[in-house]
């Protein structure tokens, strides 16, 4: 089996320049895809809902892992790529899409994961991925 070498997950259109302009330095999202994740691995940022593809990369610094999303703004400040709000607007709407069963029973916290980033540069061009992107990202092999 070939060797994970870091992980790309789909980031909208809109948010990106957060990354390459505004200089945000910490990507957050429900932790999915990341058990094979180190520091010093690569993020690859897929460009979601219009010209989509790869359109950049960084150098992962630092992975935390937290139940309460809202926890690294203590951390991390404003280097986060969301806003407080935004983030909690996030956490609203997938409580919203829990299945009528699992409402029942105490909701199970969902832990989330930050990736402290360096190195963040964009491409020149965008780049098609060989194989799609899910929502919960994909981890990218050498």
């Amino acid at each position: 089996m070939s060797e994970i070498v870091g992980v790309t997950f789909p980031v909208p259109k809109h948010l990106m320049p957060r990354f390459f302009q505004d200089g945000k330095t910490v990507f957050i999202k429900p932790a999915t895809v990341f058990k094979e994740l180190r520091s010093g691995m690569k993020l690859v940022f897929y460009q979601s809902h219009e010209d989509t593809g790869y359109v950049g990369e960084a150098t992962i610094k630092r992975i935390v892992i937290n139940e309460d999303p809202l926890a690294f703004f203590e951390t991390f400040g404003d280097a986060v790529f969301l806003t407080r709000e935004e983030a909690k607007a996030y956490v609203e709407s997938q409580e919203r899409w829990q299945g009528v069963r699992v409402r029942k029973e105490a909701p199970r916290k969902r832990s989330w994961m930050a990736l402290e980033l360096a190195d963040i540069r964009e491409y020149d061009t965008v780049k098609k991925p060989e194989r799609f992107v899910p929502v919960g990202g994909r981890y990218l092999r050498e």
